[in-house]
């Protein structure tokens, strides 16, 4: 395909010069809001101001402020005991971008800035607390050029910047949220200039990301801004109830020691170290700077009881991987991969919040699954379906009440690291997006190939038609792709072990 290597798009804002790169164009940078600083910090996103000339797309803008995750952190790379953590997640970040509250940007990879292509708007992870649409994971120009898509990333506000609830002091709820919604105003005005289909829009998320897919479902200003979802280990039912959401506000400002009046003018990182105070994300302790039902730009919980209202109308695709939380504890936790069979009642109660004889009855039916397996393997299993397997099936139950719902199921085992990380979390990132630049996940080789290609191309169907090709999801039959080196539909896969998980109390 030829093209400018400085081609150049229109936008609502002023234009902007794209730069060829890996056999697509990408626009990297692109303001879609005014900066939330000053007057702007925890009031609702402002549309950007145009700006003169041609603004050069060539470099990532700042991401939002946040903690970085430990095994990121500089500061451990001389430690031994993080070198698994380290591996697994090598290449997620190659080029760190700073934190600023200038941060709502995003990035557009296409195969050419003409025609009339789905549009895949990618909502990154980290929780509500971290992450951005310029890390390596999900850089787009692999999926835009094999898929013939346009993909976006963005960034938008986070943790106390983001999501702290504080109505009483001015301050707007669900900023993050509302972020997110004027950036997919900006793809509906815009996209046409970069050859993507406006009336085409698919939002996909993995993790915080697909939860922030299930919570735009619930949110009325989204509506009509997307026309497809795709939440992969991201189930989210319920948003954080309000009452913790005003306690850790309360307990941010207590650590600040200031006054509401203060709130916009305290230094950035006073905020962040607040936040980090806060304990969000630690373990045992609740999400408490997330979306918040605040009846107005969240109404109601994402999908409790029920799916929200008008989702008859997004075809939801939706699933897990086999043993998410290896990756998402066993760093920090390693004897979750030695546990001894004497303790594992004992860790399944601790995981799951329940007593002896439900944590027996849970080992039991994932026993009878997988006979052979270790305790470490049935931990494993057991704590990711209570995390994100089990809420994902519950998620597409409640959905395929009203719309189109797809299911699959992740269970390709990864070979590195000793092979004890199963089919963990942050796995399907880097078969859809860059399957040859996963040091830490496949090993060397084209393993993985096949998986990728079909992944890909059911996730780029789906984005084109609302269906990725094989058979929906209802409560008959629970038709699921299960996705491994051979893919495959199976009809209720893991029966037992789901009756297990919903004798359990909600988490």
């Amino acid at each position: 395909m030829n093209y400018s290597m400085n081609d150049v798009v229109e936008t609502t804002s002023g234009r902007v010069r794209g730069h060829a790169e890996a056999g697509v164009l990408a626009f990297k940078g692109i303001p879609y809001a005014m900066p939330p600083v000053g007057a702007r910090r925890f009031a609702p996103p402002e549309d950007v101001q145009p700006w003169p000339g041609v603004r050069d797309a060539a470099a990532f803008g700042a991401q939002a402020w946040q903690v970085i995750f430990p095994f990121f952190d500089p500061a451990y790379d001389a430690d031994p005991d993080w070198d698994d953590a380290r591996a697994y997640h090598r290449g997620a970040i190659t080029t760190p971008v700073a934190n600023s509250e200038d941060c709502l940007v995003l990035n557009v990879w296409t195969p050419q800035a003409s025609g009339k292509r789905p549009v895949m708007v990618w909502m990154h992870g980290g929780g509500f607390t971290a992450g951005s649409g310029s890390w390596d994971w999900w850089f787009g120009q692999h999926l835009a050029r094999q898929q013939d898509v346009v993909v976006v990333t963005l960034n938008h506000r986070l943790n106390i910047f983001g999501f702290l609830y504080a109505p009483e002091h001015g301050v707007a709820p669900n900023l993050g949220m509302q972020d997110i919604v004027v950036a997919l105003r900006w793809v509906q005005e815009n996209i046409a200039g970069f050859g993507g289909d406006a009336g085409n829009v698919t939002i996909f998320g993995q993790s915080g990301g697909g939860m922030k897919v299930s919570t735009l479902m619930a949110m009325p200003s989204a509506r009509g801004l997307f026309h497809k979802a795709i939440v992969q280990s991201g189930p989210f039912l319920r948003a954080i109830p309000q009452a913790r959401a005003q306690a850790a506000a309360a307990a941010a400002m207590d650590f600040l020691g200031i006054g509401a009046d203060k709130l916009r003018e305290i230094p950035a990182a006073d905020l962040l170290r607040a936040y980090a105070a806060s304990n969000e994300g630690a373990p045992g302790v609740a999400r408490q700077f997330g979306p918040v039902a605040d009846g107005e730009i969240l109404p109601r919980d994402p999908f409790e009881p029920d799916a929200p209202a008008d989702s008859e109308r997004i075809p939801l695709l939706i699933g897990a991987t086999s043993e998410e939380i290896t990756s998402l504890i066993g760093w920090k936790d390693p004897s979750i991969f030695s546990i001894a069979l004497a303790e594992l009642n004992q860790r399944v109660a601790d995981f799951c919040g329940t007593d002896a004889a439900t944590a027996a009855r849970l080992i039991e039916a994932y026993r009878g699954a997988e006979p052979s397996a270790s305790p470490s393997r049935l931990f494993a299993r057991i704590a990711s379906d209570r995390r994100f397997g089990y809420m994902s099936i519950v998620e597409a139950e409640r959905h395929a009440a009203r719309g189109p719902t797809w299911s699959y199921r992740l269970t390709y085992q990864s070979p590195l690291i000793g092979a004890r990380l199963g089919a963990p979390h942050n796995l399907d990132l880097p078969l859809l997006f860059s399957p040859d630049d996963a040091p830490g996940i496949f090993a060397p080789g084209t393993d993985h190939h096949a998986l990728a290609n079909f992944m890909q191309a059911a996730w780029a169907q789906f984005a084109r038609t609302g269906d990725p090709g094989w058979k929906r999801f209802d409560t008959a039959t629970r038709a699921t792709m299960m996705l491994d080196r051979e893919c495959r539909v199976e009809n209720d896969p893991g029966r037992a072990e789901r009756l297990a998980q919903g004798g359990l109390p909600s988490p």
